[in-house]
């Protein structure tokens, strides 16, 4: 069973949620600011981080930024705040999933459950697409041998491009594998974030399918 690591500066809710995911048959690290949550991210290795937005001596969101320099554990932020901004935030760090405070025990679970299936799904270490080389565990990306820096929320689009090169990659599995769901169909994030990606791997390795999605070209 994975063990998780589970980062809020609430008692009652890291009780709660220890409670529940032990019980469930976890194996659970606690933390309850920034830097024992790092610790215990480096030193237990956990499979999942359930991360709070608000902690005392470092920002979840800097907690965030820091494990993803680690690697790729899937994070699921936690938080009061219902901002979209912050949502937006918390993404483009690397948190995989959002939900918000006060939640249901089961929600969290299965949202869980769907990010642990997502990484077991995705195991291929190096993907090479055209020039493109992806290097899905150390987080690297060389093109034509020179290394490429993405950020997380574009690292995340291209392997799932990666991961489907050559075919058609809709606008709603983007939204929900890179967005969790929480684009706004009215808004640009998506073209946005093609955009940016493109500037970094070449102009011509994505093409657009107008009307149906995105295809990354082998």
């Amino acid at each position: 069973m994975a063990t998780i690591l589970v980062v809020d500066d609430e008692p009652r809710i890291v009780q709660l949620v220890r409670d529940y995911l032990e019980h469930g048959g976890f194996t659970v690290l606690v933390a309850s600011d920034g830097p024992s949550a790092l610790r215990s991210a480096r030193t237990g290795q956990p499979d999942l981080v359930v991360l709070d937005l608000g902690l005392p001596g470092l920002d979840g969101l800097d907690v965030a930024r820091a494990l993803r320099r680690d690697g790729e554990v899937p994070i699921i932020m936690l938080t009061a705040r219902t901002e979209e901004s912050d949502k937006l935030v918390g993404l483009e760090l690397g948190a995989d999933d959002y939900l918000t405070k006060p939640f249901h025990m089961e929600e969290l679970v299965a949202r869980m459950g769907s990010l642990l299936r997502r990484v077991a799904g995705h195991t291929t270490p190096m993907i090479k697409v055209g020039a493109l080389h992806i290097d899905t565990q150390r987080l690297r990306i060389l093109r034509e041998g020179k290394a490429v820096e993405l950020t997380p929320l574009e690292f995340r689009l291209l392997r799932l491009l990666a991961h489907h090169h050559g075919q058609v990659v809709s606008q709603h599995e983007i939204s929900e594998h890179i967005y969790r769901g929480d684009h706004e169909p009215g808004s640009n994030a998506i073209e946005a974030l093609i955009a940016r990606l493109r500037r970094k791997v070449g102009v011509d390795a994505i093409s657009t399918r107008r009307g149906h999605g995105y295809v990354l070209e082998s």
